[in-house]
């Protein structure tokens, strides 16, 4: 048995999220191990790096999964583009050690929140980006990301269906800017909980149209408590951008 590491860009427009649930088979892990299945014949089941919630798009999410396959490590990207539907591709492929587990690595995870600050909606972006017709002042948006980062408990900005043992995780940047018609939040961390970067993003927003201050941001924080912090973004703006792993990618030699 071989292991092997796809990283994976997907258009989640029209999935039901990464994870493979037992109400649904449309998800970005049941179209991999089907793919999978039918360049090999084996029933493999893909170990993916981060879940991403329904309509989230992503341009590096990271898999394993182990096989018997003779197909060199890096020529399962091209084979399994040929199978997957044309909205998921894997852009890389590689084979790792066998006891490499991409969710219990040291990794850099960065998001990317997409607002849309036009007053009329444009209708060949409306499946990437957040449409918000008021107008956002990103530096002040960029001045209250910035109570974000260090290592904080982050029950503020969790979905409270959250089944985390701890809320407790690290951002490392947070970064607000305008590009075009478009503000983008860039957040990066070591991980993150369910809803967080959405809910990130909807209180930025918040702030940014003038209901509140940046320094708020501390008593969101401090609060521990999901009604202290702004609303949850929709789903389709946001973009799952890269996974670091900082301790390398261990390599079956």
């Amino acid at each position: 048995m071989k292991r092997i590491m796809l990283t994976v860009s997907y258009d989640g427009t029209a999935y039901n999220g990464w994870a493979l649930q037992k109400s649904t088979h449309n998800t970005i892990e049941e179209m991999l191990n089907r793919a999978i299945h039918g360049l090999t014949g084996e029933e493999v089941q893909v170990i993916g790096a981060s879940r991403t919630d329904a309509g989230v798009h992503a341009y590096g999410n990271v898999a394993v999964f182990d096989t018997k396959s003779t197909i060199p490590g890096d020529r399962f990207s091209f084979a399994l583009n040929h199978i997957l539907p044309e909205d998921i591709r894997v852009v890389e492929s590689r084979e790792v050690a066998p006891e490499f587990h991409p969710r219990h690595c040291n990794t850099e995870k960065t998001y990317e929140y997409r607002v849309l600050n036009t007053r009329t909606e444009v209708p060949t972006k409306r499946l990437y980006t957040y449409h918000f017709s008021m107008p956002l002042n990103e530096a002040v948006m960029q001045e209250a990301g910035q109570y974000l980062v260090g290592e904080h408990d982050f029950t503020s900005f969790c979905n409270v269906e959250s089944q985390a043992a701890s809320h407790v995780r690290t951002i490392k940047d947070v970064n607000v800017r305008r590009e075009g018609d478009e503000v983008i939040i860039s957040v990066t961390g070591n991980g993150f909980l369910y809803n967080m970067v959405r809910i990130i993003a909807g209180t930025l927003i918040q702030i940014g149209r003038g209901k509140g201050e940046p320094s708020d941001v501390q008593r969101m924080i401090e609060a521990k408590d999901r009604s202290a912090a702004g609303p949850t973004a929709p789903a389709q703006g946001l973009f799952l951008i890269k996974y670091v792993f900082v301790d390398g990618i261990p390599e079956n030699c």
